[in-house]
């Protein structure tokens, strides 16, 4: 009986503001919302390709627009008052613009790269609009970060931004993968990055919802310790392992336009397995000793 008072005495808290979808924040949300859509549904009239990043693009052109629109529901609502207890709904939105910017830019970045020509009209029309995509989305971190001044408290702060950018980095390495079925030690390296990947989001998703947080039996931080320390041993592994025998008898050809050509796409696995190397170091180092709101263990 006490939380249905506690929840109608939220709900009669809420004021619903349908103006805000047009106006300030949500009026930045629906140009997001809209312009991924379009983008979409021009890049989906040509036909689908067989080329990973293009299905990587389609996905962000879609999953982007589909998270703003749950958080313009929700505070366009006031719905976010009964995620009080559960949740800091400030850190998750912003945390999730800074995502988004992420993703969409680099899909404009990777998709000029591989699609745009000056007598493609198909593929200058998709690049313009990835494009400003990308620039809607970083230009809500800007807001966000500089003229509101948000504080996160997880997500949007150093510690859950890092997270984000391994998960991210690991997407990006799968997305590059390929050439590898020849090669055993290559697959042992394949095996090796799917180990951290699908635990990433578990603990991004522990540290957003404080409730599931207590009530897991056993210490989350602690969890999250050993986790890096098996990440950075297996990145350290693997970027050692995988430029070894990736590229031995497989020089860069003469003719490797970064548009088309595989061994430009396996350098890229190589690079972001670097990029991520460094980043699961720096957070074991800054968690080791506590710093940049990183928890000590």
């Amino acid at each position: 009986m006490d939380i249905l008072d506690k929840i109608k005495s939220t709900m009669s808290q809420a004021v619903i503001s349908p103006s805000s979808f047009f106006t300030g924040r949500g009026g930045l949300h629906m140009a997001q919302i809209l312009l991924s859509l379009v983008t979409f549904i021009v890049s989906a009239l040509k036909g689908s390709s067989s080329h990973s990043y293009w299905s990587y693009a389609m996905f962000t052109w879609s999953f982007c627009p589909l998270i703003t629109l749950l958080i313009t529901f929700v505070e366009t609502f006031k719905l976010e008052i009964l995620l009080v207890g559960c949740m800091d709904w400030s850190d998750f939105a912003s945390g999730m613009a800074m995502t988004f910017a992420l993703m969409t830019v680099t899909v404009a970045v990777t998709y000029v790269n591989f699609y745009f020509c000056l007598t493609c009209i198909h593929g200058i029309i998709v690049s313009v609009f990835a494009i400003l995509c990308a620039l809607l989305y970083t230009l809500e971190v800007i807001k966000d970060k500089f003229i509101d001044r948000k504080k996160g408290s997880y997500l949007a702060a150093l510690p859950g931004f890092f997270k984000v950018m391994e998960a991210f980095v690991s997407c990006m390495i799968y997305v590059s993968l390929s050439g590898y079925r020849d090669k055993p030690m290559v697959i042992v390296c394949v095996v090796l990055y799917s180990i951290p990947f699908p635990i990433l989001p578990l603990i991004i998703a522990t540290n957003i919802m404080k409730k599931l947080k207590v009530c897991i039996p056993f210490s989350v931080d602690r969890f999250s310790f050993i986790f890096l320390v098996i990440s950075v041993l297996v990145y350290a592994f693997t970027a050692i392992v995988y430029p070894i025998f990736m590229f031995k008898g497989n020089p860069r050809p003469s003719d490797c336009p970064a548009s088309y050509c595989i061994w430009a796409i396996q350098f890229m696995v190589a690079f972001f397995t670097y990029v991520n190397l460094i980043l699961f170091t720096l957070d074991l180092i800054f968690t080791l000793l506590g710093i940049c709101g990183f928890k000590r263990t």
